[in-house]
């Protein structure tokens, strides 16, 4: 397969969309397995709530022994004797609730811990938008409503025995009187539990949508007011608001059977028990029984299923798809991608494996009213190539990186990785990209090093990628694999080495560097290029920081907006006058100044399109947003600052 790129002028493909498969299919499994490594904790939450099993008792057989034996034949202290028996009931019922919480909460803080996890390890390694409300939303819901649902669930469950064993003590034909219409109620609440879960997955669907288009345009408003994209953008984030709304009322609506559940499984037996009062009475239930049966029903039958209604109602519903899209939402990054012959490969069927990534027919812009960043974009790249990016500052390059990864969606065209449709999971796992900005969290040298792998990775080989990409002087300087990392104590090179190790050891075939060694001295740099380059199977593109990295390069590809040039470092100093004016605006940066890019930093028009070093935002200088002739000067700076450097 050869590599190959193209621009033309016809309108190309929508891409192809894509759909997660449902996760969590064994839910209850794990469920089980996650109660049954905690049978202490259950077995000591029983025992407490065996105390309230005695309380509710006590509540309505209590008063009706009090009635029966006591006031109603003038014995007062026989009477007085069984309240004291119904308070000390209470009390020790009171004494169990409140050591339920703890084991509750020996429940319920280790599910958050391992969702937080999870969370935070999908988010890393495929850089999911939707792991914003997640984290912030979705695990806090899964923790709030597993706490609610246990002491609900088991609340309902101790309150209804002693109730319905102490209605069948006092009499029989109690029963007869309050079980049907709870049964009817609790039936009636369950037939509400599937459809509540589809609303409230559709709900966190839209709220995820809602996060991630947040997260994309926050960050860039002052981008999106400088090419003109107000509207655009506001009616995008429009919609998803509305469809959240949407999905909200739909959730609201099911309120409404709850309240039937409720009134027929709770209060109707209040309204049984007093419309068959002089039938029961005149069947041998004692004026006491009945009173202690209103008692079942309003103090502990009707607050329990009040609670089990809208506890379970919501929080059940809620923790079911939540804990169906957190813990089982694993990406594939734990594996290595294949990338050998197969089915699934575009080109499976001729031996032959697809493509690193390809483009096609690819345009995108950052607003209606803006020009494209790409525009029809061809370009297929084969596996174990190497490519440079390079072009003035604006031209693309982080976008098309952006593209490949799926960060960024074309507004025409597809995008592949490895023969996959981007965005997927498959494609995630076929990718890594590493940005500017290197992320390097509290932890040993290993953890950092080893964080996208799936399990424990030999420190033989964490030494080795070390001493490949150019980190063992640092690990040996920090201590060791074993020692602690303080993001805060290392320098913007040191964090980009470490990152840079972290990607060169995980599984994806596919390296996306975004200028990810500008913070490294040009020997530093040319070692970890080398090392990815090398990489067996592995494909490397690079943002150029440096010409030098261009030269390394088998192929160049040079990004000026609409056009574009392809070939060897040889064939475009031929062909094309925009990388000649790129390799001869090179100058070496001065040695106290190694992260400037050594690129020139101008558009086709010769307008810096960003402040150089040392340019001060005093009012008078101007900055190119837009071709020549649109241009604005940069009043939103501070005067008398410097200007920042636009990647």
């Amino acid at each position: 397969m050869t590599d190959r790129i193209r621009t033309r002028g016809r309108r190309g493909r929508d891409a192809d969309p894509t759909a997660d498969a449902p996760a969590g299919a064994a839910l209850p499994t794990r469920g089980l397995r996650f109660l049954l490594a905690r049978r202490r904790v259950l077995l000591r939450l029983t025992a407490w709530s065996v105390l309230e099993t005695g309380q509710t008792f006590l509540i309505g057989y209590g008063p009706a022994r009090a009635l029966d034996e006591g006031f109603l034949r003038g014995r007062a202290d026989v009477g007085l004797g069984w309240l004291a028996v119904t308070g000390l009931g209470v009390l020790l019922g009171a004494y169990g609730t409140a050591r339920v919480y703890a084991a509750v909460a020996a429940l319920v803080e280790p599910l958050r811990d391992r969702l937080v996890e999870r969370v935070v390890t999908r988010g890393v390694r495929t850089g999911d938008a939707g792991c914003l409300s997640g984290l912030t939303q979705q695990v806090e819901i899964a923790r709030d409503t597993f706490a609610g649902l246990v002491m609900v669930s088991r609340s309902f469950v101790f309150t209804a025995a002693g109730a319905l064993a102490g209605l069948f003590t006092l009499a029989p034909p109690l029963l007869l009187v309050v079980g049907p219409p709870l049964a009817v109620g609790m039936a009636l609440f369950a037939a509400t539990l599937r459809p509540l879960a589809r609303r409230q997955e559709t709900f966190l669907v839209a709220d995820e949508a809602l996060a991630g288009d947040l997260g994309s345009v926050c960050p860039g408003l002052r981008d999106i007011t400088a090419t003109g994209a107000e509207a655009h953008i506001a009616a995008g984030t429009g919609e998803r608001v509305e469809a959240e709304l949407r999905a909200a009322r739909a959730l609201a609506h099911w309120g409404v059977l709850r309240v039937a559940s409720l009134t027929i499984g709770g209060q109707l037996p209040i309204v049984l028990l007093l419309a068959a009062g002089p039938w029961l009475l005149s069947h041998g239930v004692t004026t006491g029984a009945l009173v202690g049966a209103l008692a079942y029903v309003t103090q502990s039958l009707l607050p329990a299923l009040r609670n089990l209604i809208h506890g379970l109602g919501t929080s059940g519903s809620r923790l079911t798809v939540v804990l169906r899209r957190l813990a089982g939402t694993d990406t594939g990054t734990a594996r290595p991608p294949d990338t050998g012959p197969g089915p699934s490969g575009a080109t499976a069927n001729h031996g032959t494996p697809p493509p690193a990534f390809s483009l096609a027919s690819v345009t995108f812009a950052y607003g209606p009213a803006s020009a494209p960043v790409v525009q029809d974009l061809d370009l297929t790249l084969p596996p174990g190539a190497h490519l440079a990016v390079v072009g003035p500052s604006g031209a693309g390059k982080s976008t098309l990186t952006a593209l490949v990864a799926g960060l960024l969606a074309p507004s025409r065209g597809t995008v592949r990785v490895g023969g996959h449709p981007v965005p997927g999971p498959e494609a995630a796992a076929a990718r890594v990209l590493i940005p500017q900005e290197a992320y390097v969290f509290s932890g040993t040298l290993a953890e950092n090093l080893a964080y996208l792998r799936p399990g424990p990775v030999p420190g033989e080989e964490l030494l080795a990628a070390a001493e490949a990409v150019g980190l063992a002087p640092l690990a040996e300087r920090l201590g060791g694999l074993d020692a602690r990392v303080d993001p805060a104590t290392l320098s913007a090179g040191e964090r980009q080495l470490v990152a840079l190790t972290r990607a060169y050891l995980s599984y994806a075939p596919l390296a996306l560097l975004d200028e990810a060694t500008c913070h490294l001295d040009p020997g530093t740099e040319e070692r970890a290029e080398r090392a990815f380059a090398a990489r067996p199977g592995g494909t490397l593109v690079v943002v150029a920081h440096r010409i030098s990295s261009a030269r390394r390069a088998g192929r160049v590809l040079v990004m000026d907006g609409r056009s574009t040039a392809y070939g060897s470092h040889e064939e475009l100093m031929r062909s094309s006058g925009l990388y000649r004016d790129l390799v001869g605006s090179w100058t070496p940066a001065p040695a106290r100044r190694e992260s400037e890019p050594a690129l020139a930093l101008r558009d086709a028009y010769r307008v810096d399109a960003v402040a150089g070093p040392g340019l001060a935002g005093d009012g008078r200088h101007v900055v190119a947003h837009r071709p020549v002739g649109q241009v604005q000067a940069p009043g939103d700076l501070r005067d008398g600052g410097s200007l920042g450097r636009e990647g």
